[in-house]
């Protein structure tokens, strides 16, 4: 099966050997998203709400470019360097997403590219 390369201007560009998304079928496979600001590349400033926000925004405008919404996200994958910090990140996901949500699986890990303390990835399905 083909697959095709997404990818969003309003979204950091991917820095290395892969897409910001890649599509196979109807199926759509994100890469992580980390809280970077598109238009500088920089890490954004603040608590782990703040760097939750930029990294689904970025995660929906490669939805967006993929031609899809966050309702067709099917599967999220959640990382983040302190788990005693959940429940904020839980928060926030809850403002990208309605019922039914999405299936999940929360990660701690030791450390994320760039010092981010957040990162997502997801796998879409169109109709």
């Amino acid at each position: 099966m083909p697959r095709t390369a997404i990818h969003s201007d309003h979204a950091p560009v991917a820095i290395g050997p892969y897409s910001q998304a890649t599509r196979a079928g109807n199926l759509v496979f994100f890469s992580g998203q980390i809280p970077l600001d598109p238009a500088t590349g920089n890490l954004v400033e603040g608590d782990i709400a703040a760097q939750a926000r930029r990294a689904f925004d970025n995660l929906k405008a490669v939805c967006e470019a993929a031609g899809g919404t966050m309702d067709d996200i099917a599967r999220v994958g959640l990382y983040l360097t302190d788990l005693s910090q959940f429940a904020a990140v839980n928060a926030v996901m809850g403002e990208y997403f309605a019922q039914p949500y999405p299936a999940r699986s929360t990660i701690e890990v030791p450390a994320l590219p760039k010092g981010a303390v957040f990162e997502v990835d997801a796998v879409m399905v169109l109709g």
